[in-house]
């Protein structure tokens, strides 16, 4: 059975030294107790071992010194790397924290962009997967949390290529246009680190989709609803918003120690709704905009004084930061700004907290409070929102941000903009004279959801889902042209008397180019076709939609023959002229062109191709997301102008081509395996256009689709970059049963 390894930027523990002896603390954070919550429970047992990797900030002795010692909680081992301290530094508190942290939470002013934090971020990814490499097994599955670790899937992929690999972002993806902002080299390593996983979770649906936008715009991938294909794997990109252990909530209802700090604070507050917030220290958890919102509702509502007490907790965080101690410094004067104005000799309106609180203090407030106030400007879930539902027994209502990845989920929460200061105080209202059957209604309904899927299916559900993809890899691999099955083909071409290799030209033996003109054969592929078209008993045809007079220009001197715009035009070997194979006259382009003109003005980087007997609208150069858009309008439009007419709209790779019925490649490859009766046939192509000729040719030839595309072909090749070279092997000599021209 397969060990699950964890990794993440610390591990839960840290070590400090009281008294000249060693004590170990337990880190706090969503991300701990959700992992230490699954580790310690007894019944999931689908892992021999669970491993935690992560990096310490304690001396590697002190730290082998508690190892020893079994200092550590058992469940679970720990692995622990060691990055220098100034290189951690440039790593932590640059890239991941003046740099992603900012600018995947929509605060792009605060970003730095530092060449050397970037390095170190390289260079302490790369010790993990140094680290992960030495501890890994064959059967391992690798599960990697959060922004600090963006570049370690693909690290590890390379050391590891058949590893099953998870990936999941704890943090908002911001959209493309926010993204974008990253220089050139590091966007792309960063999503190509990321694409080494072989499944990438994410909060919420728009997280996801920013982060496949940002795929198509960087890398240019296309993806197949939430799957992408990079480096000639599948990889799926899904939604598994972090769950809570909802139960330990509910428990908590009953710890007599929070029992009893609950009955303090109602009896402190007696007479008066409690409205509390808890958020570490941080620009964006919208600290500031909240105290305006209380500031206005109090102004708002005269009648609240003396009736409502707002208990504003704090988390102290980065305290050493000189812009966290004067976020601090202002938040405190706001503070003293409201209780001056507001307060009376018996009344005070915000009790104001900066420090840490325990489990059962924070239960303690979820139970006695009436209002949660929970505001944050961006986050990526935010679990104190779903913390406090859980903990509501008969009466609560949840006042959340909208742009926190909690909302899509808390539907029945009062949801406010956070800087709508207005629009929060009237929400205040709203809370506080809500009926209680309406807040008991709002409960039900997100305390099932949030028992439904608790922290232990959220878990549950992404190793299922990674372990599903893989099974998807291997289906899709059994599809694809292995080792052994091309020897088998190339002893079948061997034996042969009479051969025929029918090839593509656009995708198969030349990659795409931004304007058709610029797909010219290379010297390696014209050589590679001479040689083809001279071995004994051997007959090349290229298939390609191209018109007779490129083809001619680029291929006419070639020892091979030509099928010109999909079977409209063929010359044999040795033939000095073109055979058409149309009969109708082209006048209809002069419908069909004014059309496709109109979605060339509508649609920035598209052109119309035009050749002897098809009109083609490519869009190939367009933004992805629009271009597919048009590319959809337009084909509806020439579905309709072309119904009852001798045209067909064949819908190509980013092109959209209108011609004559019956011309297609299927027609002509029966036409070219009738001319030659070959013993054995060979035809690969990469385009819709090419499976006409994969269907017709199934069970009498080879066919070979370039891509992952499902296709009528037998077979499929990962990349066009593998076309030449398993061209190349059918030069290599073969059998004896082989005769001379």
């Amino acid at each position: 059975m397969a060990r699950l390894i964890v990794v993440s930027n610390r591990l839960p523990y840290s070590l400090e030294r009281v008294e000249g002896r060693l004590q170990v603390r337990q880190s706090s954070g969503g991300l701990v107790s959700a992992i230490k919550s699954f580790f310690e429970k007894e019944e999931h047992r689908d892992f021999d071992a669970r491993i935690w990797v992560g990096s310490v900030d304690a001396a590697r002795a002190d730290w082998q010194e508690a190892t020893d010692k079994g200092a550590f909680p058992p469940g679970f081992g720990i692995e622990a790397v060691f990055p220098p301290r100034e290189q951690y530094d440039r790593y932590y508190n640059g890239f991941s924290n003046a740099t992603l942290w900012p600018l995947f939470h929509y605060f792009p002013q605060l970003a730095e962009f530092h060449g050397d934090d970037f390095d170190a971020y390289l260079q302490v990814n790369a010790l993990f997967a140094e680290r992960i490499a030495e501890i890994y097994r064959p059967g391992d599955v690798v599960w990697v949390h959060d922004y600090q670790l963006m570049l370690l899937p693909q690290l590890l992929r390379r050391r590891l290529n058949d590893a099953t690999i998870g990936f999941f972002l704890h943090i908002p993806f911001p959209s493309y246009e926010i993204f974008r902002l990253l220089p050139t080299a590091w966007k792309t390593l960063l999503l190509q680190g990321l694409l080494g996983a072989d499944l990438l979770g994410f909060h919420t649906y728009d997280y996801v989709q920013h982060f496949i936008q940002s795929a198509k715009m960087v890398l240019k991938l296309e993806n197949q609803f939430n799957v992408l294909y990079y480096d000639n794997r599948l990889i799926r990109v899904d939604m598994f918003p972090i769950g809570i252990d909802y139960q330990k909530f509910r428990d908590a209802l009953l710890n007599e120690l929070s029992t009893r700090i609950s009955t303090g604070l109602e009896e402190k507050f007696r007479g008066q709704k409690i409205i509390f917030s808890i958020d570490r220290l941080d620009y964006t958890k919208g600290l500031s905009y909240r105290l305006e919102g209380f500031h206005e509702f109090l102004q708002r509502y005269p009648e609240w004084h003396g009736k409502v007490v707002f208990i504003f907790n704090i988390i102290p965080s980065r305290a050493n930061i000189a812009s966290y101690a004067e976020m601090r410094r202002q938040i405190e004067q706001q503070v003293s700004t409201i209780n001056g104005t507001f307060s009376s000799l018996h009344w005070q309106p915000l009790m104001y907290r900066y420090n840490h609180l325990s489990f059962e203090e924070l239960c303690a407030l979820y139970q006695s409070a009436d209002v949660a106030l929970i505001t944050p400007l961006r986050d990526g879930m935010n679990l104190v929102a779903k913390e406090y539902v859980a903990s509501c027994l008969d009466k609560g209502v949840l006042i959340l941000s909208e742009l926190t990845g909690a909302a899509s989920e808390l539907s029945e929460a009062v949801l406010v903009n956070p800087t709508d200061t207005t629009e929060v105080a009237e929400a205040i209202h709203l809370a506080l004279t809500m009926p209680l059957t309406e807040q008991r209604n709002r409960l039900s309904f997100m305390q099932r959801r949030l028992a439904a899927y608790d922290v232990q299916h959220w878990i549950d559900d992404n190793l299922e889902s990674l372990f599903e993809v893989k099974k998807e890899q291997e289906q899709e691999q059994s599809n694809f042209l292995d080792g052994p099955t091309t020897q088998l083909l190339l002893e079948e071409f061997g034996a042969a008397s009479k051969r025929c290799i029918l090839l593509d030209y656009d995708g198969t033996l030349a990659p795409y180019a931004k304007l058709p003109s610029m797909a010219v054969p290379s010297k390696e592929v014209l050589q590679l076709l001479e040689e083809l078209g001279n071995l004994p008993n051997t007959e090349v045809v290229i298939i390609s939609g191209r018109d007779p007079e490129t083809l001619h220009g680029w291929l006419g001197k070639l020892p091979l023959g030509l099928v010109a715009e999909h079977g409209a035009y063929i010359r044999y070997r040795g033939d000095a002229d073109w055979q058409s194979q149309v009969s109708m006259s082209p006048e209809w382009k002069g419908e069909i062109r004014p059309l496709m003109e109109l979605f060339v003005t509508r649609c920035v980087g598209s052109f119309i191709e035009e050749k002897h007997n098809t009109l083609a609208w490519h869009y190939r150069n367009t933004h992805p997301d629009l271009g597919f858009s048009r590319s959809r309008e337009l084909r509806n439009s020439l579905l309709q102008l072309t119904t009852n007419t001798a045209l067909q709209v064949i819908d190509g790779n980013k092109v959209l081509e209108v011609r004559l019925i019956g011309i297609d490649k299927g027609t002509a490859s029966q036409k070219v395996l009738d001319h030659f009766a070959p013993d054995f046939m060979l035809c690969i192509g990469d385009d819709t256009t090419d499976e006409d000729m994969f269907r017709v040719l199934r069970d009498k030839a080879v066919t070979i689709r370039v891509g992952k595309n499902k296709t009528a072909a037998r077979y499929n090749l990962w990349a066009q970059s593998a076309v030449l070279p398993l061209l190349r092997k059918f030069l290599q000599p073969r059998s004896s049963a082989v005769t001379d021209r």
